[in-house]
């Protein structure tokens, strides 16, 4: 006998449907959803009589399918899209920080003392090359005298002349031939003197912990070597004088401005900020916001702008550093570090130059829109600069930082990381070699600093339109110097001279605040309502649809699957059990499955007549009607005698 509990599962096995979620196949599934689905054309897949209408149902419902996905992926795709928006405002606008510097870093005549012995062997180069000799030429000064900066550097490292490429080279200092070590070269190497090889110089730069190790630099034009040479033993110079020595070097407030108006109204030094830069020496900041308090204008036009006269002083111009005369300006917010190496605008002398401004707010949406950063806090890039993030402040600070692990030293044209000390050649000689690798690196994008830095989310932009005019002019030239010099002759104890000065005027041309905005093009509504139209469009499908098909094809088919796979790992396992044992297989055991009858082939029931008809399995022929037992139509007496109620019946 059975336990109760086999029992109730037996019964509700033999009770249970054949079709639908319990059907035994997946093609029976597959054949019940078609007939129940809200979705007609797999309906019509099933019941169209005709191969050809049933092929073209399956081709349209295939079609269909397939359009719907297309849709859906475009959509999808285009979700994180952005739209972008321009709006104007006409309103009082706050006036950005100028900041304004002399071309010229330092006073000539102040550094003399510290740049003597390189101007020395720059001179010497000069004449060895070019066959010349200053004399009492413009640069004037005499180098003769001073502290010594490192002759012994500039053994090491001197201008060198190249009568071809095969390792011979004449140093421009001594006249002397040298063999050239290593096989490094420059990428300026392969475009350098299109002419005559015997002109080509440059210099080289040796690992000093492995003298084979060198590359050499040369350059298709004597004043770009020459300037290049000069500067990178500058900057070695540079790195070993202290800030607040390299600020007197410099020029002052005083020294700079003339005469200042702002709105109409005159300014002086006091609005003006000091900020030094490395390069450019002492520049002036107006408009910097330090004090908590940052000027705006309510009128456009040049007479409601900035108006300063900048007193330049070429002939205190060091001849071998710079080779252009003026100042250079940049416009920015009070929260942004001036580049003004980078991009800043340069201020001719002797003209006046105006500067008209247009002011635009951008901001752009971070992720999953853009790969933009909205405070530079997910940079893995310390911001050396104490402003607010930018890619050109993330870019130098990546540098700055791999210079200082890589050749334990700081670039002097950057700021100074914690702990660390700008290079020079006493304490790191071998600096100028790992330099030059390691900017070579930087502009081939293989320090990864590109690939870490990313724009700001947000900036703020002032679009420059610049133009010049001759100023003074020729008649009021004479009368307009003579008043300057003697606003300023306590200051100035010379005449001015018109290519000593440049007028700048910076103003905005109109108050027309531009604000661009990216916006997100698509929302979830909007998302969720685009694919609502594409499945009602192709397939007459709605969310109850796709709830039915995420049951059916996925919860319905996988339960299909691992119950056919158990059967069969259950009766793998009887069989090995059965094998081990050696008995065979019970008669009462044995699977009896339903087949297909080909007989019914549409949903109607069968008649009589192909009843009839219906063919008998071949293989495992359905059990015969067993023969009655005749015992059981035996008529065996259940009572002994007749009850009363029949022979009242038998008597009428």
């Amino acid at each position: 006998a059975m336990a109760p509990g086999k029992k109730i599962t037996a019964r509700i096995k033999r009770t249970l449907p054949v079709k639908g979620p319990q059907a035994p196949t997946l093609s029976e599934l597959m054949r019940w959803y078609c007939l129940n689905t809200n979705t007609h054309g797999c309906r019509r897949i099933v019941v169209s009589r005709g191969r050809l209408r049933r092929f073209i149902w399956i081709l349209l419902t295939l079609s269909a399918v397939g359009l719907i996905l297309w849709q859906c992926a475009e959509l999808l795709m285009n979700y994180y899209s952005a739209s972008v928006s321009v709006t104007v405002q006409f309103q009082k606008l706050p006036f950005p920080a100028v900041t304004i510097c002399n071309i010229n870093p330092y006073k000539y005549s102040s550094m003399k003392d510290y740049l003597s012995e390189l101007d020395k062997e720059t001179k010497k180069a000069l004449e060895t090359f070019y066959g010349f000799s200053e004399g009492k030429s413009k640069v004037r000064r005499s180098v003769d005298e001073g502290n010594s900066t490192g002759s012994d550097f500039f053994k090491q490292i001197p201008l060198l002349k190249f009568e071809d490429f095969s390792k011979t080279a004449t140093d421009l200092r001594s006249g002397q031939k040298r063999k050239i070590e290593g096989s490094v070269f420059h990428k300026d190497s392969s475009i350098v003197n299109s002419g005559d090889s015997n002109d080509i110089i440059g210099f080289q730069l040796c690992d000093a912990n492995n003298s084979s190790e060198c590359a050499l630099y040369t350059f298709s034009s004597g004043v770009n070597a020459i300037q290049e040479w000069y500067k990178l033993h500058y900057m070695n110079i540079m790195a070993q004088i202290p800030l607040e020595t390299k600020e007197k070097l410099s020029y002052s407030a005083d020294d700079l401005l003339l005469t200042c108006f702002f709105d109409g109204l005159s300014c002086d030094k006091r609005h003006f900020t000091r900020f030094h830069h490395p390069l450019h020496g002492n520049c002036y900041t107006f408009n910097s916001g330090e004090n908590g308090t940052i000027l705006s204008t309510s009128t456009g036009g040049s007479e409601y702008g900035l108006q300063v006269v900048l007193y330049i002083d070429e002939a205190d111009y060091n001849p071998f550093l710079v080779t252009s005369t003026g100042a250079k300006i940049i416009v920015h917010d009070q929260n942004e570090y001036p580049f003004i190496e980078d991009i800043g605008t340069e201020i001719e002398t002797a003209a006046a130059t105006s500067i008209g401004m247009h002011f635009t707010r951008s901001r752009k949406l971070s992720k999953p829109y853009s790969d933009c950063t909205e405070t530079g806090a997910d940079i893995p890039v310390e911001n050396l600069y104490n402003k607010s993030y930018s890619l050109q402040i993330c870019l130098h600070s990546c540098f700055q930082k791999a210079m200082v692990d890589s050749c334990g030293c700081a670039q002097y044209a950057q700021p100074l990381p914690a702990g660390a000390e700008y290079c020079n050649y006493k304490k790191n000689p071998n600096w100028m070699y790992c330099y030059y690798r390691l900017h070579e690196k930087f502009v081939k994008e293989q320090l990864g600093c590109q690939q870490i830095c990313k724009d700001a989310c947000s900036f703020k932009e002032w679009a420059l339109t610049t133009s010049i005019a001759q100023w003074p002019s020729t008649v009021s030239e004479d009368w307009m110097l003579r008043v300057l010099s003697w606003d300023k002759g306590q200051k100035i104890n010379k005449k001015l001279n018109k290519t000593d000065l440049a007028n700048l005027m910076v103003f905005y041309k109109d108050l027309n605040e531009r604000f661009i905005s990216e916006n997100p093009a698509n929302t979830l509504v909007i998302l969720l309502s685009n694919f609502g139209g594409q499945l009602g469009l192709w397939m007459s499908c709605s969310v109850v649809c796709v709830i039915e098909i995420v049951e059916v094809f996925f919860i319905d088919s996988l339960s299909i699957v691992m119950r056919r796979q158990w059967q069969k790992a259950k009766k793998w396992w009887n069989d090995r059990k059965r094998d081990r044992s050696g008995k065979p297989p019970e008669a009462g055991n044995l699977e009896r499955q339903g087949h297909d009858n080909p007989v019914c082939i549409d949903e109607d029931l069968p008649t009589f007549n192909t009843a009839l008809r219906l063919p008998l399995p071949q293989d495992n022929p359905l059990p015969r009607t067993p023969p009655p037992n005749y015992s059981t139509l035996r008529l065996e007496t259940a009572f002994t005698e007749q009850l009363p109620d029949t022979l009242e019946v038998g008597q009428h």
